[in-house]
């Protein structure tokens, strides 16, 4: 799959770069970062491997971009698709602290989304995140997912436990 570069208001998404690993090293040391995505210990060394493995494309299993402010390049987050096949994928994300509650996550979430429908022809996308991730409860809320229910017990976050997740989706011939 070919990379892209995706604009939104106030938003670029881009492809990760190498030089971007000091970045994700301190993005992925964030407390709740770290309780939602976890990655384990993470060194630069490591960092520099998470980004290289986000920026390959070529499985077409995934898509994974750095949300970046267009005018003067800082990192803001990631937003990503995964287990794209069978006309379904799903999304997930995250911000650095300076970025939370300006709308980052939910802008590139929609954006991303667009691009899925449009340009890879998916029909459905899913985004599940922790019962107890309210701010993440929003973002699946305002990019336009609806909830779909409880998966109970269904992922191991950085804390160790199983979590329930709320399940939500978009369809394609959803209202954008």
């Amino acid at each position: 799959m070919e990379h892209v570069v995706l604009a939104a208001p106030g938003l670029l998404l881009r492809p990760w770069r190498v030089a971007d690993a000091p970045d994700v090293l301190a993005a992925l040391g964030d407390p709740e970062v770290a309780t939602w995505n976890p990655q384990g210990d993470m060194d630069e060394a490591r960092a520099r491997d998470w980004v290289r493995r986000r920026a390959d494309w070529s499985s077409g299993e995934h898509v994974s971009l750095a949300v970046a402010d267009p005018g003067d390049a800082e990192l803001l987050g990631s937003v990503s698709m995964h287990r794209i096949g069978g006309g379904n994928a799903s999304v997930g994300y995250w911000t650095v602290p300076a970025a939370r509650g300006r709308g980052v996550a939910t802008g590139a979430v929609r954006r991303l989304t667009t691009w899925g429908f449009a340009a890879l022809g998916l029909h459905r996308i899913e985004l599940c995140h922790a019962v107890a991730n309210v701010a993440s409860c929003r973002v699946a809320d305002r990019a336009g997912y609806l909830a779909e229910g409880t998966l109970r017990q269904s992922y191991r976050y950085g804390d160790g436990r199983r979590h329930d997740e709320h399940l939500h989706a978009r369809l394609a011939t959803d209202p954008g």
